[in-house]
């Protein structure tokens, strides 16, 4: 192709901009509206006979707004149509059939609704939540011992034989061959294999109750639950206990799922809430048979635990069952000797039934006061004896009775009047307010009892016997529940001098810190930054000898995050005196960092107003810089984004308001403090951007001396800090950007300079780029860049001593020097950009500005050299771009030649002045070209004619019409 010399057309782009606008069309008051109600015709149908009739329709109007997609149904609704042409006859049919039927279920629904008001709520909370932590303080180093049962033959033998009393006697005598020694003990376990050995017991539960061996398994739970009977090793018996009863409960479902799959007849399955009378025959002889074997047991503890983990199957049996089986399962316990075995049995049996019974409140009540009865035991010489042969001290042992006490009274307490309360507080009195009782009556009754009785309960704990449960851990339950709750406003202090007298005197660091922790909230909640400041100065005092402060971070972590939980005004919060020197303790890295983030948060959360007070910006400056400190070279990317957030929330909340200098200087004391983050750098770039502007609004763009050296100094900052960041197309915008900012206050050599310096970055573009951990080609990403900086060239005056388009002319020799993938057309794509760009630079007024600022329109006024130079820079464009389209004549690169070719052309079309006999031709040339090998689209094809045929209908535009007559369409068979 030969060389052809370029002409821009003459541009007006005021006329263009009005013939692109949409018509506007005026609406009369009754035209319709998309918000005014909609007028819809509803269609009612009415039954005039039952056979053989047809049905009457009647409109009317309404004006209410309805469903618009009635309107395609014509206002009639194809079920309610389905309803009226029902016959009546059959819908009666079925509502008299099976009245029986009908009666039973309606007597379900009743009793279902009346059992659901008395249902355990989610405001109960759960044994699940309770498990892992019983599991995970209740441990031991001493080894432990288990019997494992042996299986053998003699069952399957017997099993065989086809009499039923054959059958009854075979199992009898494998429960008799269990009792009689078929098991082996397992001594010398240490704790993990001694659960992994129950675990197995659990598994092979479940296998022999899937093999249909109901005996075997019936024996593994008799023999699990004879582990409950031992305390050899007392400190793991409450872990022991919750590993037992998951098998228990195990046992108790595959039971009673088991006599509810054969409730199933043809009537169907049971509903959940049944009868007893809907219970077949055979499904209550197999619940009996249960019972009958669970009796047959021999010890009393495992008969217990075996017989109230299948208590739900006494809905088979009886309405009543339930209700009669927990005060006799109550009286049972009282037969239990060791008070610990003792309580943790009443724990299994409240468990038990609030699943199966929440609403038989009575029966739990009776099991707790048989307690209250017996718990004097713990303290029985029985109980000294054995903790003298384990060498275990009654401060140890006590803890244990803990878990079960707790839930017993959850259970008891649960929705519970306040004068149950009160009597538990006499009976507390009557047992010499033991502490352990007490602490238990704290931990379980509502937070709004305990708290309304503060003064009370804090009597009784100066009054209790604390042997072997100190009263510190009392003030902390107490203190755990005023969290919780308010107490009268007139007795907080009193409360809070009360307890902190206790607290105070506490010798021992974690204990002082575990009940300190608690009461910090109290104080926070109800005092002021005195009360609270000498909190934390006695914290400080207690935990700093001998660096105590190291084994507690997780509870000073949590006074710090109850503390700026309640003091949302930093200012009230960082004027708290030893507010920062408590954070001093924090001096393990990544516990500082972490406490440093919730502070952070916090602000970022409750700040609402821009500040300037130095208070705060010395205190958040000191915490940020301890969050960028920790940055090193292994730190994860998503730690270094969440840090760089944070410090930028903290960097949007500072303002000076008019003080700009003021602003400047912060900004620039945070680049110093920040460098290793690049997000913050770049924040900061873009925040000093915002304040040349802000200068440049206040100033109305007509700058003073001082303010447009300030605005340099802008500037300044921003070219000094880009080149620090890592991210090549980071370091392009913010260059494009602050070259835009440079320019809008006037600042022309500076403007030039970012300008320049974008440009020599080019070249460094690598291949491939990072995108979110993924290696991306950068071709695309340095395409729209180039973009927005041509956008941007059009207005930047050229500098009078180097020469016409001098910005221009250095952008093209970097893009021909670069090196572009064969397989990519991008090259292209940017200097028809380039086109565009140096058309829209030969318009005698270009298409905007930016004030104040003379852009090349002005400085040459259509002078006859530039516009020379422009179209000679313009011909080298186009012959870069024909020469890659010959490049393409090959067939695998046919399709991307006729896109470009269209491309081009549409460019010409635009941009170009068509009146030029040789730009015509090169457009009719390129046009032949885009539909030469069939790969031209014919729709687009047919819409660009179907344009340029519009287009001539312009007054200016005739001379398109005879382009129109020279582009044919390519036809295909």
């Amino acid at each position: 192709m030969a060389a052809f010399p370029w002409h821009s057309r003459n541009r007006n782009y005021k006329a263009e901009l009005a013939s692109c606008r949409l018509e506007s069309v005026q609406l009369e008051c009754g035209d319709y509206h998309p918000l005014k109600p909609i007028m819809v015709t509803e269609s009612k149908t009415k039954k005039v006979s039952r056979k053989g009739s047809t049905s009457s329709t009647s409109s009317s109007s309404s004006s209410s707004v309805v469903d618009p997609l009635s309107s395609v149904l014509d206002g009639t609704d194809p079920l309610s149509m389905f309803a009226a042409t029902a016959d009546p006859a059959a819908v009666a049919a079925a509502t008299v059939m099976c009245p029986g039927h009908w009666c039973v279920w309606d007597s379900t629904r009743k009793k279902r609704d009346q059992d659901d008001s008395s249902m355990v709520g989610s405001d109960f909370e759960p044994w699940a939540s309770k498990r892992g932590e019983i599991l995970a303080r209740y441990t031991t180093t001493e080894r432990l011992s288990i019997n494992l049962f042996m299986g053998s033959d003699k069952g399957r033998a017997g099993a065989a034989g086809s009499a039923m009393s054959e059958k009854v006697r075979t199992r009898l005598e494998e429960l008799d061959d269990f009792e009689e020694g078929s098991q082996k003990e397992l001594l010398n376990l240490t704790q993990q294999d001694y659960v992994n050995r129950i675990e197995e017991l659990n598994q092979s539960l479940k296998d022999a109750w899937a093999s249909d061996q109901k005996v075997k398994a019936l024996k593994i739970v008799i023999q699990c639950s004879k582990l409950l009977s031992d305390t050899s090793v007392i400190q793991f018996y409450p872990s022991k206990f919750v590993l037992i009863t998951d098998i228990l409960d195990t046992f108790g479902k595959l039971v009673y799922e088991r006599i509810f799959s054969m409730c199933m007849d043809s009537r169907g399955t049971l509903p959940d809430h049944f009868s007893p009378e809907n219970v077949n025959d055979t499904a209550k002889e197999t619940c009996l048979n249960w019972f009958f074997k669970i009796a047959s047991i021999r010890e009393l503890i495992p008969r217990f635990y075996v017989e109230t983990s299948i208590l739900k199957c006494n809905r088979f049996l009886s309405k009543t069952g339930i209700s009669e089986c927990l005060p006799r399962l109550s009286c049972v316990i009282r037969g239990i000797g060791d008070p610990l075995v003792s309580v943790y049995a009443r724990a299994y049996l409240c468990r038990v039934g609030m699943e199966v019974a929440p609403h038989l409140k009575e029966s739990l009540n009776k099991n707790f006061f048989d307690f209250l009865l017996t718990f004097k035991q713990i303290h029985g010489d029985s109980v000294q004896n054995q903790l003298v042969l384990q060498g275990v001290e009654l401060p140890s042992y006590l803890p244990l009775y803990s878990p079960a006490m707790d839930w017993i009274f959850q259970c008891v307490s649960y929705h519970a009047p306040e004068a149950l309360l009160t009597e538990m507080m006499e009976r507390c009195k009557k047992l010499g307010n033991n502490a352990l009782l007490l602490n238990s009556v704290m931990s379980a009754f509502r937070a709004e009892f305990i708290a309304a009785r503060s003064v009370d309960f804090i009597g009784m704990i100066k009054e209790c016997d604390e042997s072997g449960f100190p009263k510190h851990l009392l003030f902390r339950s107490l203190g755990l529940n005023l969290a919780l709750a308010d107490p009268p406003e007139s007795d907080r202090l009193q409360i809070l001098n009360e307890a902190w007298k206790v607290i105070t005197k506490l010798k021992n660091p974690q204990d002082y810190i575990n009940c300190a922790e608690v009461w910090v909230e109290y104080t926070c909640k109800h005092f002021t930054k005195r009360e609270v400041n000498t909190v934390l100065a006695d914290v400080i005092k207690h935990m700093t000898p001998d660096r105590a402060f190291e084994d507690s971070y997780p509870q000073l972590q949590s006074i710090i995050k109850k503390v700026i939980a309640h003091f949302h005004d930093f200012s009230v919060l960082f004027s708290v005196e030893k507010f920062l020197p408590f954070l001093d303790m924090f001096q393990k890295e990544s516990v500082r960092v972490e406490v440093c983030k919730s502070i952070m948060e916090a602000f970022i959360k409750h700040q609402q107003e821009p500040t300037k007070d130095p208070v705060i910006l010395n205190a958040l400056l000191h915490i940020c810089k301890t969050m960028h400190d920790s940055v090193n070279a292994l730190t994860l990317e998503d730690e270094k984004r969440t840090l760089a957030h944070l410090i930028n929330g903290f960097i949007k909340m500072v303002s000076f308001g008019r003080d700009f200098e003021q602003q400047i200087s912060f900004y620039v004391e945070s680049r110093s403090m920040f460098c290793n983050l690049e997000p913050v750098l770049v924040h900061l770039i873009h925040s000093v951007n915002r304040l040349a502007m802000e200068t440049r609004q206040v100033m109305r763009g007509n700058h003073s001396r001082k303010t447009a050296a300030f605005v340099r100094a802008c500037v300044a900052y921003c070219f000094i800090t880009i080149p620090s960041l890592g991210g090549i197309f980071t370091r392009l915008n913010l260059y494009l950007h602050s070259g835009q900012v440079a320019l809008a206050n006037q600042c022309l050599s500076q403007a030039d300079a970012f300008f320049k310096a974008a440009i020599s970055l080019v070249p460094e573009v690598p291949k491939m780029i990072n995108i979110d951990g993924k290696m991306r080609p950068s071709e695309a990403f340095l395409l729209e860049f180039l973009c927005n900086f041509f956008s941007t060239l059009l207005i930047v005056p050229d500098h009078p001593e180097h020469g016409v388009l001098f910005l221009v002319r250095e952008l093209l020799n970097v893009i021909q020097d670069y090196t572009w993938e064969d397989t990519s057309d991008d090259r292209i794509r940017i200097y028809t950009s380039v086109l565009h760009l140096l058309s829209a630079m030969s318009q005698e007024t270009y298409l905007y500005h930016i004030d104040r600022v003379d852009s090349n329109d002005s400085l040459y006024g259509g002078d006859s050299k530039f516009l020379a130079e422009n179209n000679k820079l313009c011909e080298v464009v186009m012959a870069q771009i024909l020469e890659h389209l010959k490049t393409l004549a090959k067939d695998e690169a046919l399709k991307r030649q006729s896109l470009l070719g269209l491309s081009f052309f549409n460019s010409i079309l635009a941009h170009g002045d068509l009146r030029n006999n040789k730009l015509n031709q090169l457009s009719v040339n390129l046009w032949h070209l885009a539909q030469r090998h069939g790969c031209a689209d014919s729709r687009t094809m047919v819409k660009t004619l179907e344009y340029i045929k519009k287009r001539s209908k312009q007054p200016d535009m005739t001379h398109l019409t005879e382009l129109a007559l020279r582009l044919p369409l390519q036809t295909r068979t």
